[in-house]
């Protein structure tokens, strides 16, 4: 099988592990605020330290590419490609929805009777970055920005127990009332990339280290700072 670095940067939870085959070995997460650069790299090289390992024992980087924080994803892209080229290491990417997802999955969150996961990244406002995924952890809707309404997935939780997973679940929970949503706040964490990150790599799906970009989903837009310099 493989041993993976696992990172995940895409919302402001920072968080890093090491996989060795089917299972976790090592793992680290912060939520300091605006520490994911400092804290990411030196995160692998703890943890890789702390395992024995070198980072020419590791046989690939699987980074979470979004969509999420802008900042966060350029910060995380940026360590695996790092990583990838001073390792000539292959590059792996999980999607963020994904992770959540499997996060769910794999831990065992799902209520009983549940139909389908909506993994959710908070957009600001009123808004997520959100897709339907089956209980199975099928994709079946495209990922896209939604307002929260209270009519909002209600062709979803007219079937069935749908567990709405993500930084945006409680706000989400403050509009879409019904009995068969479950809400589960929360951040995707490295730890869960696992499952997605070995198919990846067992699919041989590797990613252009030099071209790969990040999935924004939105069009990142710089503003003018409001201080006066002079």
């Amino acid at each position: 099988m493989a041993k993976i670095i696992l990172i995940e940067t895409s919302t402001d939870l920072c968080s890093v592990a090491i996989s060795d085959n089917d299972r976790i070995i090592a793992y680290k997460e912060s939520s300091t605020p605006r520490a994911h650069a400092s804290l990411t790299a030196l995160f692998v090289h703890e943890l890789l330290k702390e395992q024995g390992l070198k980072l020419s024992d590791c046989d690939a980087v699987c980074v979470s590419k979004g969509p999420g924080s802008y900042t966060g994803l350029r910060v995380g892209v940026s360590t695996a490609k790092g990583l990838c080229f001073g390792g000539k290491l292959p590059l792996l990417a999980a999607g963020t929805l994904d992770v959540l997802v499997w996060q769910a999955i794999d831990r065992h969150l799902l209520p009983e009777g549940c139909k389908y996961i909506v993994p959710m990244i908070d957009a600001r406002r009123m808004e997520a970055y959100t897709a339907v995924f089956s209980a199975e952890g099928r994709q079946i809707t495209e990922t896209k920005p939604e307002i929260f309404v209270p009519e909002s997935f209600g062709q979803y939780l007219s079937e069935g127990k749908v567990l709405f997973i993500g930084d945006a679940a409680k706000k989400c929970s403050d509009v879409v009332r019904n009995d068969n949503a479950v809400f589960c706040q929360c951040f995707p964490e490295a730890s869960a990339m696992l499952t997605p990150a070995l198919t990846e790599y067992k699919e041989k799906r590797l990613q252009d280290v030099a071209y790969f970009e990040p999935f924004y989903l939105k069009e990142f837009v710089a503003t003018a700072s409001r201080k006066k310099i002079f």
